[in-house]
């Protein structure tokens, strides 16, 4: 019997040996079910598909108010758009700590409508409460709707070997937005003003809405994106694995090709993580068909995202490749984020 993380999402093992082989009661209205490298869930209702996503409602006060909040909502919605599908309803149910003040959450819903107004989506129920025994940062959880034709979701099952592999932003995107959101004062001191200013604006890459919504606006599955995963836990070599394992397939990444955001290596050395196995929201991995590559690139640069072409999906009995400095090696699944002992590390080795 598999073990339990210290940290973190449970593993694929966990997954398939607990929950996998127990999920209620059987549906043929259902299109994509719960799959590791999977981040919703798509049904059939009324001749249309309908996504959803869950997540749980992370809230951070140190990162402040506003920004904590637009994280949280940012989190999710980031899940939902990896469907292809736009977001349009969101359930939410915050169970929150007793300390919590009428003036912090009047911020905190404030930023949640503002930026659910902007992506389209509209609250439709929820919970809110105060109860005690419930701490920062998860506060909560919910789950967005999106909605759209049959023919407009995407899912790996869409994928096949010869499909181009896509990554906007680079590694640590998450990780390094953090970091310099906790900490400014050490990365001034470490690097200078500059560099601190330029990776606090990180924080705000934290998203992959724009970045999803722009891909499948070129085109979807033979004329476009097939599959999108967002690379959260375990960072971009997580992601990758992720989605080639649920598309059944291998895949063959050029580790020098992958774009990586100015500050993101001094920053994860400052704090001795690996960026590319490092928690990543923010970056969009994206599989499309070879012909519309290059157009998915120039549509997310006109929207001033930075992305590039990584390698492709292979036929399964190639195994998953990293190419680096000229040398391959197999890509590896992280299993347990280094992002999570160095950020507690540094709240321990920091505080005031």
């Amino acid at each position: 019997m598999s073990e339990m993380p210290e940290i973190g999402k449970i593993s694929p093992e966990i997954f398939n040996e607990l929950i996998f082989p127990r999920l209620g009661a059987r549906s043929d209205k259902v299109l994509v079910g719960p799959q590791h490298g999977v981040d919703v869930g798509i049904v059939e209702i009324g001749g249309k598909a309908v996504s959803f996503t869950c997540d749980p409602v992370f809230i951070v006060p140190e990162y402040g108010w506003e920004r904590a909040a637009w994280f949280a909502i940012h989190i999710i919605a980031s899940d939902s758009v990896t469907s292809g599908l736009k977001p349009k309803f969101l359930s939410i149910d915050l169970n929150l700590p007793m300390e919590m003040t009428k003036k912090q959450l009047e911020i905190v819903w404030e930023v949640i409508h503002r930026e659910c107004e902007k992506l389209g989506i509209t609250v439709i129920t929820g919970h809110t409460a105060r109860y005690e025994n419930c701490h920062y940062p998860m506060v909560g959880g919910a789950t967005i709707t999106g909605i759209g034709k049959l023919d407009e979701y995407v899912t790996p099952r869409f994928c096949r070997a010869g499909d181009k592999i896509i990554i906007t932003k680079g590694p640590a995107i998450e990780a390094t937005g953090i970091f310099a959101a906790m900490f400014p004062y050490i990365i001034e001191k470490e690097f200078g003003a500059e560099l601190s200013r330029r990776t606090q604006q990180i924080f705000y890459k934290m998203s992959v809405v724009e970045d999803a919504l722009t891909a499948v606006g070129v085109g979807v599955r033979q004329n476009g994106v097939t599959a999108m995963h967002d690379a959260t836990e375990c960072g971009v070599w997580g992601g990758l694995y992720e989605l080639a394992q649920a598309a059944g397939l291998g895949a063959r990444i050029e580790k020098e090709k992958i774009v990586v955001e100015e500050g993101i290596e001094e920053v994860c050395r400052l704090f001795e993580i690996d960026p590319y196995a490092s928690i990543s929201e923010g970056t969009l991995i994206i599989a499309c068909r070879e012909h519309k590559a290059q157009d998915i690139v120039k549509a997310l640069s006109g929207k001033d995202i930075k992305s590039s072409v990584v390698g492709e999906l292979t036929n399964p009995e190639k195994g998953m490749v990293l190419v680096e400095k000229g040398k391959e090696k197999k890509l590896e699944h992280p299993i347990v984020d280094p992002f999570w002992r160095a950020f507690y590390g540094a709240l321990e080795k920091y505080k005031e």
